[in-house]
């Protein structure tokens, strides 16, 4: 058995769903189909359950229910087993034949009892019990028509999308963000004159609102159960006023303090806020093709760390925008293919340059395997020389069956290459070096009057000109790296005609993208 770390978390909860699935309906939420998707794939998945049909459904209240001929169910849940979620489950088995149903959270029941209100020292009473899940398996009974069929609730963590050995997301937490300073005014709305708050660094978790705390405490149970599966007892450290907050979480939860008293090994857990390193997130520094990868290529929907694959190249369909939707997207995530994981990880691990010449290799010694006519070519890596490969699977089922992780990844670094925005990376490298510089020399509205008239409607912008979300981009990075900086008459008067010009260009825009339209929300239709 392999040593304890973030696959193996991810995949022994998931064997445990796999063991209850055997010819059920399974419904998943976001977050759940992300964990399998990175954890261990669907196609386990669809074995698990059996049969010839298509099993696996979303969870949402519109969602098919089970019919006569399906007596089982599996939900499986990233969140809390309250609200909406509930009233789902309720809406979704009331209207289906189901006798029996098994309902897994990825959520402790110690936080379930936090938030039914219990107190710490009834919880702590109710040490091996589970009354909350006990109860709601009482409701699926009444749910489902007959109190003698079976219910079944269980706690399973299934917290990690593991994308690599040493990489896990935790996709049910993406929206979790650090608190800004304008959200200190909002919390000063709940609280008495003599005890608001001057500044983030005074925010303690007595200050937060109690969604907000359940969230971080779902967090903090999740991240528990895999210090427990690494068998150590962690030491926690934190880097920003909202990683405090969430580190003092974890040392204080009740169940992790007895998890401690038996944990043979020792850890590190360091919390930083994104809100810190935001030119991390933004700067065009990073020679990594995964980056890239990931930034231009389109977002898998409903997933947050992967992206759709265009796979019309293997097809006989004409590679045209039309025909793009007809055929199913490809994917980053290869969980049981050894060989493209193996790939997968090398291409996080190494320097563009390297990552390019490692799809060829792999391409290349797949193509010799199969004994496919491949023409060897040394020297510089080329799209066009990537999609030669590539195309040599095209009429050969058996070879692109069994290679058809390796050319996903294949394709996409062939899109990323070409793709447009690709071509922009070293003019943003260039010109974030340049930033650099002007900050160094100049004060705060030099640099953004440098900016300003690169600031151009559609209608002026050519292909080498700025989108304004890139713009939006560049402002962010400018003002990330420039720091503490002091306000002044001429800087907000330059801060203003920014604005402005923005304000314009964004009005002006014939289709906003999806996270404009995220950024400005119902603010643009007022304007």
């Amino acid at each position: 058995m392999s040593a304890p770390g973030v696959q193996s978390f991810t995949q022994q909860g998931w064997e445990q769903v796999l063991a209850k699935a055997k010819r059920a309906l399974v419904y998943l939420d976001a977050a759940s189909a992300e964990s399998l998707h990175w954890g261990c794939g669907t196609t386990r998945l669809l074995e698990a359950v059996g049969g010839p049909a298509c099993h696996l459904r979303e969870f949402e209240p519109q969602a098919v229910g089970g019919g006569a001929k399906q007596p089982k169910a599996v939900f499986v849940l990233s969140g809390l087993l309250k609200g909406r979620t509930v009233e789902t489950l309720r809406n979704i088995i009331c209207r289906s034949h189901f006798q029996y149903c098994v309902v897994v959270t990825a959520v402790d029941h110690a936080v379930h009892l936090t938030a039914n209100h219990v107190p710490a020292a009834a919880a702590a009473e109710l040490e091996g019990q589970q009354p909350v899940f006990e109860q709601l398996e009482e409701k699926l009974c009444e749910w489902m028509g007959n109190m003698n069929y079976t219910a079944q609730v269980l706690h399973i963590p299934l917290l990690l999308a593991p994308a690599a050995p040493c990489l896990a997301l935790t996709p049910a937490f993406a929206s979790l963000f650090p608190l800004l300073p304008q959200d200190v005014h909002l919390l000063n709305s709940a609280r008495p004159d003599k005890r608001r708050l001057g500044s983030l660094g005074e925010v303690d978790a007595t200050a937060l609102p109690p969604e907000l705390l359940l969230q971080i405490r779902c967090l903090v149970s999740g991240l528990s159960s895999l210090c427990e599966h690494l068998g150590v007892r962690e030491e926690c450290f934190a880097v920003g006023s909202f990683s405090r907050i969430i580190a003092a979480d974890l040392a204080n939860y009740a169940p992790a303090k007895n998890r401690r008293k038996t944990s043979t090994g020792r850890a590190s857990v360091v919390f930083v806020d994104r809100t810190l390193d935001l030119t991390g997130a933004v700067g065009h520094h990073g020679d990594n093709l995964v980056e890239k990868i990931i930034s231009v290529l389109p977002q898998l929907p409903g997933h947050t760390n992967d992206v759709m694959v265009n796979m019309v190249e293997l097809t006989a369909l004409q590679n045209e925008e039309e025909n793009q939707n007809m055929v199913a997207p490809g994917c980053l995530a290869q969980s049981n293919d050894t060989a493209a994981k193996a790939l997968w990880e090398a291409l996080l691990n190494t320097k563009h340059k390297e990552a390019v010449m490692e799809v060829r290799r792999h391409l290349v010694e797949a193509a010799s395997r199969e004994n496919l006519p491949i023409k060897m070519s040394m020297g510089r890596v080329t799209p066009a020389q990537l999609t030669s490969y590539i195309q040599l699977f095209k009429n050969n089922l058996k070879a692109l069956v069994s290679h058809c992780g390796l050319l996903q990844l294949g394709l996409a670094t062939v899109q990323t290459l070409k793709h447009p925005q690709t071509a922009k990376w070293d003019n943003f490298l260039a010109f974030e070096r340049l930033l650099l510089q002007s900050i160094g020399e100049s004060t705060m509205p030099v640099v953004l009057n440098q900016l300003l008239p690169m600031i151009k409607p559609s209608n002026q912008r050519t292909n080498d000109d700025y989108s304004p979300e890139e713009l939006l981009v560049l402002f962010i990075y400018i003002y990330s790296v420039t720091g503490e900086f002091t306000e002044d008459k001429d800087l907000a008067e330059t801060e203003e005609k920014v604005k402005k010009a923005l304000a314009q260009v964004l009005c002006e825009e014939s289709e906003l993208s999806p996270l404009l339209q995220k950024i400005t929300g119902e603010c643009l239709a007022k304007i």
